[in-house]
């Protein structure tokens, strides 16, 4: 792809469900640098992994990765991109992606894919992706993240609950007149708004819905979706998650 974008890679020590898991090794590789490797895959002329731990720094060096260190204390990856961005000095017309860190099987062609949405997307600030959901039990899970979009493909509303609500079956089974839509965690921005968004007063809607993306929508900014087809292969949350990771790399093909 011709269009010039960074990739930047957020990846924080602490976490919850998996410690240190930025580190849990998959391979011959920790976690945070299989997501590195895909962001690399995607055509970005650089990339740059943004952490705030120095061990996590000195496996991007070892690796042959740039790296930044950035503050312990950001919300979500957005505001540590946000930093990022100043501490690289980038210019304000440059296209900036987040691919999270503990995204080791994600698809360089859907990264691609998203910031080209936002290069067609000049009235939007942000763009992301999603697919469609076909499974009820998928659609009602509340650690999958649902989009509502309108009909120019542009995010109305990301929520963890099962929307849009069908409420002639009361949620008892999937809409039959519109599409359901699980939303990835992958972000295309241009630097500037990047620069803006750090100003932003985080919003109670995005503290109550744990989505930093709802941030953007209530200050009226649009974000742009890009459509898949098909499910991502599965990131890394839980001890579960990494042991299913790990057994798709033993059998298949590696870096």
């Amino acid at each position: 792809m011709s269009q010039n974008f960074v990739a930047i890679v957020p990846a924080r020590m602490q976490s919850t469900r998996l410690p240190r898991k930025a580190l849990a090794m998959i391979g011959s590789y920790p976690l945070v640098i299989h997501s590195a490797l895909r962001a690399r895959e995607s055509g970005a002329q650089r990339v740059v992994i943004a952490t705030d731990h120095v061990d996590i720094a000195q496996a991007a060096n070892e690796y042959g990765f740039e790296f930044v260190m950035t503050r312990v204390d950001h919300l979500s990856g957005t505001d540590r991109l946000a930093e990022a961005v100043d501490i690289l000095q980038l210019e304000d017309h440059q296209v900036v992606v987040n691919v999270q860190g503990d995204e080791p099987l994600i698809d360089g062609h859907v990264i691609a894919k998203v910031v080209e949405r936002l290069v067609s997307s000049p009235d939007c600030v942000m763009s992301s992706a999603c697919y469609p959901i076909t499974d009820f039990a998928h659609f009602t899970n509340p650690n999958v993240v649902k989009v509502v979009l309108n009909q120019q493909q542009e995010a109305l509303y990301f929520s963890r609950s099962a929307i849009p609500f069908n409420r002639d079956s009361q949620n008892k089974t999937l809409p039959n007149t519109m599409k359901a839509w699980h939303h990835m965690g992958l972000y295309a921005y241009r630097a500037d708004f990047l620069k803006h968004y750090k100003q932003l007063t985080p919003v109670a809607l995005e503290t109550t819905e744990s989505l930093e993306q709802l941030r953007v929508l209530w200050y009226g900014f649009k974000i742009a979706m890009e459509i898949t087809d098909q499910a991502p292969l599965p990131g890394v949350d839980t001890v579960e998650d990494l042991q299913r990771v790990r057994h798709w790399f033993e059998t298949h093909e590696t870096n």
